[in-house]
């Protein structure tokens, strides 16, 4: 590990760093989410737990794989929150959730993690519940917001068309938005945010049917 992803996984390095965008990230999720009171949000990635104070009226479970940030949130915000690396982890609780945010969290997961993680969060998710994403865009061409997503500690920021193919393949694309964080007409990072709902399940063969083509 470098000095960089050293300093980053720092609560308050990570928290100073975050913190003049991270509103401006988000809002797209806030704008789109049912987080009324009583829905239950798992919140994937959640790193110290910057973002808890918007689930105050919701059923809240927070998980990430580094165990300063998850200390620090259980210290600060006194909701549920586990040390976990999401690639092997497995919610025990049975019951689903409403809402399933992932964010700035799939550009750290290769291809076939990510769609392994994709499959078994899809299963997660109420009947009428959704995943939300946020994530970092690799632009075409060179630009600031290509050099920055290159210096990422993720190694996987993605073009949008790739981000598109590979949320679709597990949920249906309620809202695909790109947009952009940075400075005025500067943007720093290019970003998109996925809102999807779970599939509609394969239909069960059909026993007539199979009897007729037997």
């Amino acid at each position: 590990m470098g000095l960089f992803e050293a300093l980053l996984g720092r609560t308050a390095v990570y928290r100073a760093i975050q913190a003049p965008f991270a509103e401006r990230k988000l809002a797209p999720f806030l704008a789109e989410a049912d987080l009324s009171p009583g829905r239950r949000v798992l919140d994937v990635g959640c790193g110290p737990g910057t973002n808890t104070r918007h689930f105050r009226e919701t059923g809240y479970l927070g998980i990430d794989v580094n165990p300063r940030y998850i200390a620090h949130a259980r210290r600060t915000y006194g909701r549920d929150f586990v040390v976990a690396d999401v690639t092997r982890y497995e919610v025990e609780d049975a019951e689903p959730f409403d809402v399933i945010l992932a964010n700035s969290f799939f550009h750290h997961i290769g291809d076939d993690d990510t769609d392994r993680i994709l499959a078994h969060l899809a299963t997660l998710l109420a009947p009428a519940g959704r995943l939300h994403v946020l994530d970092l865009v690799l632009p075409h061409g060179p630009s600031a917001a290509y050099l920055l997503a290159r210096l990422d500690r993720g190694e996987h920021p993605r073009p949008l068309e790739a981000w598109r193919e590979l949320l679709s393949r597990h949920f249906e694309a309620e809202t695909f938005l790109p947009y952009d964080l940075g400075v005025g007409p500067l943007a720093f990072w290019k970003m998109v945010y996925f809102k999807g709902a779970p599939l509609p399940a394969a239909p069960a063969p059909d026993p007539a049917r199979k009897g007729e083509d037997a």
